[in-house]
């Protein structure tokens, strides 16, 4: 029997936003099974078990509650106390599936009142979850005809399904691949059930202070405040047993005392307080709390104690929690208007959602959108992250109408992995915006191989959001900067930018800005530049930077600009003015705003910016255009702009797995390795490495171990090429750095006098590896080293002794697309002598991406894996492929059914 899977208890959302806990089924699980069985109705139970039946017998029960974890397994599901689902398969006996593996049958029984809320298609997810792990690939199920509900789960769940009637009988038959339609339908209830559960805490109908103050400058006292003079369109509850009123409304003892229902509650006392006000919220039916109160994780090990207590009685009540230690949320919403947060600044209602983990920094930011007329549709300050999440907000914003543009200000991820699934979903659509502190050289980790000293913290969080198109930002400035492009403008169609000023200096700093930012300023062709130049004085210059000269005012602007909108030759426009009277810049931000109206078709196909050195004039709230003080911040806003819509513009890419591995081959190197490891893993050896890579269809170099000079001399005629000889010794990781490595060698006295040399630099040495020297080709690195956070950080880059010295590498986070195996390569600088470079050979880009997907699968396939180094791949000629020819990989033990860093199964909270 295996052991209990604990990794897989977890609270589940359902489609209406309720929380519920799922577990694997244990033993000791009897009565809680026939008191469920006791609730079923007739009908439900008939369909189960085809026969009626009001309980089970004791055989029954004992045979249904132990399960072995393996060939027979069920999770069940509870509500509170109560027991209301149960799903399970069976593996039978001697049936094999399609693709060789095994196959199970499931079977699932849902409590009446609980059915239609999407419990079973969970179940079934999580079913097809564990049973992958167990080598499964294949599942049945026997269904009444009349069995409408279970037959439609069957169809909802992306799942190929084959069917056959009989008799009033269904035998339906599925492959549970992870498929992208199954894949879709799991994203999809997984936003639904999140949009459901946040609605209360975002949309609330009512809502209940509790710790409201008639003190002005206490933060209870505040949030009551803003509440109710921002407007909020429903009913505020104080609770406060000190105060019969709080800003002229009654206030209650409790919030169990308040008569009407309460959808969200603010939670404003000391810490010590909060477990029993949250206990009295989930007895009230309280949908949404808000924990502003501080004291908590952040101050040690008590506090994450009774932070660990708050979320067991959130999700026993089913509550969604937000903070604690947070400073609030607002809605600008017209249908609501919440400013539920105690800082004194209220944004002007917009299309950008905000959330940021510091509360000091929340402040900060609504002050400053505030100031720059950034319009707010949702802000929420995260806190701790006890419950909800950035995760979550991804969900409820990638279908919000109101929000365009989501911002973020990250301190650490929760489920990173889930992340970037989100982030790259919802980027094809929305940009995000990120600043993620923690850029410092403290984070990186030690590690004995080289793609482990290589990757850093840093370049895992700059991995991620590169391949999920989030848009990285270092400090609130660019942050800004950066939103107001997005938020009021259209992204540009690609680098091509004109710059139109008043004054040489600052054209030539927005060019020289512009550039260093990998923008384009094209040459006008003469045709434009006769159509600017006949609106300007002789001595202007209509060259791109356009210098209409200090003396050009609003109607040199509106006629320049009309001009360039109507162009094709540029896909943005600078528009750059510097005060020459006291009248400062509000002539023409005026002109340049009615030329935008005047022409709105051509206006709409460029991305406009503005550098007002005088600054932006007063009264320009709905100023159409982002205005920036100076053409750097401006230059670096539209690069950013034009980066990620290239990302957008991109194709998704394909996951395509290999037909021709051999899993079984390299979980039983994996598995007889890890038979004499540690707990920190075992280098693999040499033989033991190409059996490995040889199951995943990775093109090593021929080569064997000889243990004397006469071994090696025997090899290297057997091999009948030029050979390399490479020590063999625990105590050697780099053969390269030690002198452990002879290269080109022919000849059995040369190959003799090799193998002397190698093995002598090592008291250890058990011999050298003899293979096959490749002469030719380009040297390049392929790597892997798994992130605690993050998962598997793959890493491509020039390769040989240069990787650590040159540093030319780029990350991507595991799974690769084609495209982003593609993307990686291109990414480097040394991708140049790939193509050709001097007349040099080109390298075969298309076996490196082939080589990095393989390199992919096995990783995905074998979470053993700890570090791996392919370091030198050679990349020969075009249509030659490439060759391995050196490689090291580690693996170690794995506890638990899935690796923390890579867990993400859609619908469950973290």
């Amino acid at each position: 029997m295996a052991e209990y899977p604990s990794d897989f208890e977890f609270d589940l959302l359902l489609r209406d936003g309720e929380v519920v806990q799922m577990r694997p089924i244990k033993p000791e699980d009897l009565e809680l099974e026939q008191d469920f069985i006791t609730r079923v109705g007739p009908q439900s139970l008939y369909y189960r078990f085809f026969k009626a039946k009001r309980e089970l017998s004791p055989e029954e029960l004992r045979y249904f509650t132990n399960v072995d974890y393996d060939d027979r397994m069920a999770f069940i599901v509870l509500d509170g106390d109560d027991m209301v689902a149960v799903g399970r398969y069976d593996v039978l006996p001697g049936q094999t599936a399609r693709d060789g593996g095994r196959v199970a049958e499931v079977a699932f029984l849902v409590q009446d009142d609980r059915q239609g809320r999407g419990i079973g298609s969970r179940l079934l997810q999580h079913l097809t979850v564990y049973a992958r792990l167990k080598g499964i690939s294949e599942f049945e199920a026997t269904v009444l005809a009349e069995n409408h509900g279970m037959l439609r789960m069957f169809r909802g769940s992306g799942y190929t399904l084959h069917r056959q009637l009989d008799g009033g009988v269904y035998s339906v038959e599925f492959p549970i691949e992870y498929s992208l339609e199954a894949r879709e339908a799991e994203w999809e209830h997984e936003k639904r059930a999140t949009t459901a559960s946040l609605m209360p805490i975002l949309y609330p109908a009512s809502i209940a202070v509790v710790g409201a103050s008639r003190d002005a400058d206490s933060i209870g006292g505040r949030l009551m405040e803003n509440l109710l003079m921002r407007g909020f369109t429903g009913p505020v509850y104080p609770v406060n047993p000190s105060a019969e009123f709080v800003h002229s409304v009654r206030a209650y003892d409790s919030v169990l005392d308040i008569p009407d229902s309460v959808d969200l509650a603010f939670i404003v006392v000391p810490a010590r307080f909060v477990p029993e006000v949250l206990e009295q919220c989930g007895e009230k039916g309280v949908r949404g709390v808000v924990v502003i109160s501080a004291g908590f994780g952040e101050t040690g090990e008590d506090g994450e104690q009774v932070e660990r207590r708050l979320r067991a009685i959130a999700r026993k009540n089913g509550m969604r929690l937000v903070g604690p230690n947070c400073m609030g949320v607002l809605n600008t919403d017209s249908k609501i208007v919440m400013d539920g947060q105690f800082g004194p600044f209220f944004p002007p209602a917009g299309n950008v959602a905000m959330a940021s983990q510091s509360g000091a920094l929340g402040l900060a930011i609504l002050q400053q959108a505030d100031e720059l007329n950034i319009g707010i549709s949702t802000f929420v300050s995260l806190g701790n992250r006890l419950d909800v999440s950035s995760n979550d907000l991804l969900l409820y914003w990638e279908d919000d109408p109101a929000t365009d543009v989501i911002l973020l200000y990250m301190e650490s991820f929760g489920n990173s992995r889930r992340f970037g699934r989100l982030a790259k979903r919802i980027s094809r659509s929305k940009p995000i915006v990120a600043v993620k502190s923690g850029r410092s050289s403290a984070g990186a980790r030690a590690a004995s191989s080289h793609t482990g000293a290589l990757a850093s913290l840093d370049h895992a969080v700059d991995a991620l959001f590169l391949e999920s198109g989030v848009i990285r930002t270092d400090t609130l400035d660019e942050l800004f900067a950066v939103t107001s492009l997005l938020a009021q403008q259209p992204l540009p169609n690609g680098r091509r930018v004109a710059v139109l000023s008043n004054a040489g200096g600052p054209a030539i700093l927005a060019a020289d800005a512009l550039e260093a930012q990998g923008l384009v300023l094209p040459n006008l062709s003469d045709e434009l530049q006769g159509d600017i130049r006949q609106h300007l004085l002789p001595e202007a210059s209509a060259a791109n930077p356009i210098d209409m000269v200090a003396s050009a005012g609003p109607p040199q602007y509106s006629a320049c600009l009309e001009s360039l909108l109507g162009s094709d030759e540029v896909d943005a426009v600078v528009v750059i003015h510097i005060p020459t009277d006291r009248g400062g810049s509000t002539a023409v931000a005026a002109a340049v705003e009615s030329t935008i109206t005047a022409n709105p078709e051509p206006a709409a196909d460029k991305t406009l910016l503005a550098v007002y050195m005088g600054g932006l004039p007063d009264g320009a709230d709905d100023y159409p255009v982002p205005v920036y003080n100076y053409p750097e911040a401006a230059a670096k806003a539209l690069a950013e702009a034009a980066t990620y819509a290239e990302w957008r513009n991109k194709p998704e890419g394909e996951y395509e797995r290999p037909r021709d591995v051999d899993r079984v081959a390299a979980e039983k190197v994996i598995r007889n390795a890890l038979g004499h490891a540690t707990q920190d893993g075992v280098w693999l050896a040499d033989h033991e490495v190409q059996e490995l890579l040889g199951s995943y269809g990775i093109p090593i170099v021929r080569s064997r171990v000889a243990e004397t000079a006469d071994e090696a001399v025997k090899i290297a005629a057997e091999l009948g090429t030029p050979v390399a000889l490479k020590v063999v010794a625990p105590s050697v990781l780099h053969k390269s750095d030690v002198g452990g490595v002879a290269l080109n060698v022919m000849g059995d006295g040369a190959v003799r006098e090799a193998f002397d040399r190698v093995t002598a630099i090592a008291d250890d040495a058990e011999g050298a590896v003899v293979q096959e020297f490749v002469r030719s080709g380009h040297e390049v690195i392929v790597g892997m080293t798994e992130d605690p956070l993050f998962g598997p950080l793959v890493v491509f880059g020039l390769g040989g002794i240069f990787v650590e010295l040159m540093q030319d590498v780029a990350f991507r986070i595991n799974p690769l697309s084609d495209t982003e195996a593609r993307d990686m390569i291109a990414e480097v600088r040394a991708a140049k002598l790939l193509e050709g470079y001097r007349g040099e050979p080109a390298g075969d880009v298309d076996a490196l991406v082939e080589l990095l997907q393989r390199v992919s699968a096995l990783i995905d396939d074998n979470p053993e894996i700890a570090e791996m180094d392919l370091n030198p791949v050679k990349a020969l000629e075009p249509g030659d492929g490439v060759r391995v020819v050196d490689a090291r990989i580690r693996v170690r033990p794995v506890v638990g059914a899935v690796l923390p860093s890579r867990k993400d199964v859609p619908g469950r909270l973290a």
